[in-house]
């Protein structure tokens, strides 16, 4: 199964980029515009990593961290902060609320991704070659996992209206827009379908769908 990354940031742009960099390797990345909705989304799903900007609307990033530093089964997590704010005196106050990485904005993405490695070897205390292997899963193998998933898992009304959509190439506003749901609210069904189906990005999702016969 992918290991689950939580990417909160308000910016669409910076939210889009680094999920879709994370699925690219194989990780599930779940998506977030503001902290309120990040640690909600890290409580329903027990991520293996979160990755969150500091200034975001209704819950900013440095209170996202006091909060799931609170929490005990968290305290372990590892989180990255990415952010404009270049001060010592920042960088100080994150690394104090229990961030484990202050990454300023512009950042280098493969630079993040080579973040999120180290931080998962330590975290999951696997050899490098079980954590390429979890990047580099084949396809077919994947498939052959989700075969047993299927049968124990149930796509609700919308998610299957969703998952009719997908093939067809339409983005996230595109779909939202033919089933008079926000863009967000997409994102959240498409990344349920990824974590039921254990498939790392759309391309597989689609083939899964098309090979059990849940699409036309």
């Amino acid at each position: 199964m992918p290991l689950i990354i939580v990417v909160a940031d308000d910016d669409l742009a910076i939210r889009l980029f680094v999920t879709e960099y994370l699925e690219m390797y194989g990780y599930s990345a779940i998506a977030a515009e503001d902290g309120q909705e990040a640690l909600e989304l890290v409580e329903a799903y027990r991520p293996h990593l979160l990755v969150t900007d500091i200034m975001m609307p209704r819950m900013d990033g440095y209170e996202l961290v006091r909060q799931v530093r609170q929490r005990p089964e968290f305290r372990q997590l590892p989180v990255i902060l990415l952010t404009e704010r270049r001060s010592t005196e920042e960088r100080i106050r994150g690394y104090e609320l229990g961030c484990d990485l202050y990454l300023p904005k512009p950042f280098e993405i493969n630079e993040l991704g080579a973040i999120i490695r180290n931080l998962l070897h330590r975290k999951i205390d696997q050899s490098d070659s079980l954590i390429r292997n979890q990047e580099s899963t084949k396809s077919t193998t994947l498939l052959d996992t989700t075969k047993t998933v299927l049968k124990e898992c149930k796509l609700s009304k919308r998610e299957q209206e969703v998952l009719d959509l997908i093939p067809h190439g339409f983005s996230n506003a595109e779909i939202g827009d033919r089933l008079h749901l926000s863009s967000r609210t997409i994102e959240k069904y498409v990344s349920s379908l990824l974590r039921k189906t254990t498939t790392s990005n759309r391309t597989e999702l689609v083939r899964f769908a098309m090979e059990q016969h849940l699409v036309e």
